[in-house]
């Protein structure tokens, strides 16, 4: 009886029948018998014939259930539906259209060419679309990047030509790596009269920053776009070599009147009372960003005393309403500075705390509300979607008249007060 005999399951054989059947010992012995097998389900012995048809036709006949288990996949081995996935041609309208995609992401949102080799991008475009290849970093930067500014501009030329008369602001910055760049920008009125602006380039200026030599860019740029018959205006901030550069052009020359209100607040920013206070809260600030102790503190406070969870800022010398900013911050934080600053385990890790008195916190609210009406009038004339000339005379007026100081005025707020209309009406 195969019940009486040892079962002994072959380890070299692979096909999935073997899970159930195996050889018999030869009665009374260790010898593998392998002209027979028995089924493990129903203990039948079948004859072996070196394959496994007949094994097979058993289970399909009277174990079905069991043959129709589904057997454990190798990972590692191909699957058949990937195995047909062919690649997008390189020149195929789809793999063109994602490609310029990808090179619209780079330019809008200025993100350097190696984004394309970052394996969280090559893992997002591979779930979006499989059989997209994507570009190489050096295609990117010499061949798709540079199509579509090709593209671009030939559109902006376009527009351009329809354009009655056009504006053009031009303004020289610094980049984080100390490289001066000059900026220029197209101002017009579309036959749907809407505003239409367009940043026209962005180069390099080697050399001095001279008048002639931004004059020379200038005019390479009128020529390059095509604008010189548009008798084009041009603003630029109250900087000499501006005014000289676009003197040198003779054209119309329009002063940025929001620059003016910035070296206005500055003017008022520099009188000793403010600079004085601006130093402290600025201390104050810097401290709370480079101890993380007292950063801790501040928050364990700001919770106490259900204040909102914002970080204390830091001015920008060249923004004058980051000092506005910096100030607000401090006044709506000052309960939780104050506690932390008296925190134990803060006052045991700095000796040298810096803070403010009463007077200086007063004089704090009176500088930001003294303050309010040029970041109103500043953020009027930093719109980019309505034309501003319009307003700049009136805003003056308003400015001027605003700025009077009165009887009710500290002494801090009436300093200010006569430094920024004294510097307003010298400028505009």
């Amino acid at each position: 009886m195969a019940s009486s005999c040892r079962k002994l399951t072959p380890s070299t054989f692979k096909s999935d029948v073997w899970a159930h059947f195996a050889f018999l010992s030869k009665s009374g012995t260790q010898e593998v018998d392998k002209s027979k097998v028995v089924c493990k389900l129903c203990q039948r012995e079948l004859k072996y014939c070196s394959n496994t048809t007949n094994l097979r036709n058993h289970l399909t006949r009277y174990h079905a259930d069991a043959l129709q288990k589904a057997q454990p996949v190798d990972s590692k081995q191909t699957q058949i539906d990937k195995s047909f996935i062919s690649k997008l041609p390189s020149s195929s309208a789809r793999a063109q259209k994602i490609t310029k995609s990808v090179a619209v992401f780079i330019c809008k949102d200025l993100r350097p060419y190696s984004v394309v080799e970052n394996k969280g991008f090559k893992n997002m475009l591979k779930i979006l679309e499989p059989r997209y290849a994507i570009p190489t970093r050096k295609y990117m930067t010499e061949v798709a990047v540079p199509s579509l500014y090709t593209e671009v501009k030939t559109d902006v030329l376009e527009s351009l030509k329809s354009a009655e008369r056009v504006a053009l602001t031009c303004d020289g910055w610094t980049s984080r790596a100390t490289d001066p760049y000059v900026t220029i920008t197209s101002h017009f009125i579309s036959d749907e009269w809407e505003l239409v602006s367009n940043v026209l380039q962005t180069r390099p200026l080697h050399g001095s920053h001279t008048g002639s030599n931004i004059a020379n860019l200038l005019t390479e740029a009128i020529n390059e776009w095509g604008i010189t018959g548009k008798v084009p205006a041009v603003v630029t901030d109250n900087a000499a070599n501006m005014l000289a550069a676009v003197g040198l052009t003779d054209l119309l020359h329009v002063g940025c009147f929001a620059h003016v209100l910035n070296l206005a607040s500055q003017a008022a920013l520099k009188t000793p009372a403010v600079t004085r206070l601006l130093g402290r809260v600025r201390r104050i600030s810097a401290f709370f960003h480079r101890s993380t102790l007292a950063c801790h503190a501040l928050k364990k406070n700001q919770k106490l005393l259900d204040l909102p969870q914002h970080k204390l800022l830091t001015d920008v010398s060249t923004r004058w309403n980051s000092a506005l900013d910096m100030l607000e911050r401090f006044l709506e934080q000052q309960p939780a500075v104050s506690a932390a600053l008296l925190a134990p385990e803060v006052r045991k890790q700095e000796k040298d705390l810096c803070s403010l008195t009463e007077a200086d916190i007063t004089a704090a609210e009176d500088i930001a509300q003294a303050l309010k009406s040029l970041k109103k009038a500043t953020l009027v004339m930093s719109q980019e979607s309505t034309p501003s000339l319009s307003v700049i005379a009136p805003l003056k007026e308003r400015l001027l008249e605003d700025m009077q100081p009165s009887s009710s005025d500290s002494a801090v707020v009436k300093e200010m007060k006569i430094a920024m209309c004294r510097d307003l009406q010298k400028r505009y």
